[in-house]
């Protein structure tokens, strides 16, 4: 039973370096190009989601929505007035502007009185409720994160599926100048995209902060959700999901079995093995270039 439970909580960490790593993959498609912002735009959400909840008291039917929303906008503000002007640039200049737009928000998160420099609480409604299935104990926490992963991946793939939006998306990933002169508007799609990969890190804020708690440093989770990624398939959505269940599932085990600070290790270690054994991932499209 307590392996259950272990293989449990592995399965929720792992529905959040999915989520997170879906961002990353999200955002690679649209420009190739990397953004390692994608955990600091899930500590916003999470901050955000505080704010409302905790300082103006609003329900959580109202503020999750709220959050989400919010920022989808900000997403696309920021592909509009900071991404976009440089996009063309070496790849290595767009890694370092999301590295730094990380920075900017973890300080600025810190400079806010009484908030920043803290750990809290959100307050949902289902925070530290247990659920007894015979000797079974389960957190509803990690239930309701499965739950809403399953729920999102589904609703992405009617998205992409089944959408003009998400056909589009798909035909830009594939070639954005023959796009173009389809009569697809790219710049657009970018920027959609980019609201999009920050609403799902947002959602993956809310959905891990009543475990984790909310604090400025919570978004170098990305740290570890980029191997999920990698392990995935770097150009795969449903990769980028298996990728971040492998590396939760490995990490649980390894907290559980070996000793101390072994679980730090073993996401790094699992990208080690999959790059010699199978360097495009996963879900990898093997890519072969002539020279």
């Amino acid at each position: 039973m307590q392996v259950l439970q272990v293989l449990v909580g592995g399965v929720a960490q792992g529905c959040i370096y999915g989520l997170i790593a879906l961002g990353f993959v999200l955002i690679y498609k649209a420009t190739e190009t990397v953004s390692f912002a994608q955990g600091d735009l899930m500590m916003l959400g999470a901050f955000l989601g505080l704010a409302l909840l905790s300082g103006l008291g609003l329900p959580a039917w109202a503020a999750v929505p709220a959050v989400i929303a919010a920022m989808a906008l900000f997403g696309l503000a920021l592909e509009r007035l900071v991404i976009s002007p440089i996009l063309g640039q070496p790849a290595f200049s767009i890694v370092m502007l999301t590295l730094g737009l990380g920075y900017v928000a973890r300080g600025a998160i810190t400079m806010i009185p009484g908030i920043g420099t803290e750990t809290h609480a959100l307050e949902l409604p289902y925070r530290g409720e247990l659920l007894q299935l015979g000797g079974l104990v389960l957190a509803v926490e990690q239930l309701v994160i499965i739950a809403v992963t399953a729920l999102l991946c589904a609703g992405l793939y009617l998205l992409f599926k089944r959408s003009k939006v998400g056909i589009a998306m798909q035909a830009a990933s594939q070639n954005q100048i023959a796009a173009y002169y389809m009569g697809i508007p790219v710049r657009r799609l970018n920027s959609l995209v980019w609201g999009l990969a920050s609403a799902v890190a947002a959602i993956a804020g809310l959905l891990l902060a009543p475990i984790t708690f909310v604090h400025a440093n919570m978004g170098l989770i990305g740290l570890k959700a980029f191997p999920a990624a990698v392990v995935g398939g770097f150009g795969s959505l449903p990769g980028a999901i298996v990728g971040g269940l492998v590396i939760g599932v490995v990490e649980a085990l390894a907290g559980f079995y070996l000793p101390e600070g072994f679980k730090d290790v073993t996401p790094y270690a699992v990208v080690l093995l999959m790059l010699m054994a199978r360097p495009n991932g996963l879900f990898g499209d093997q890519l072969r270039k002539k020279v």
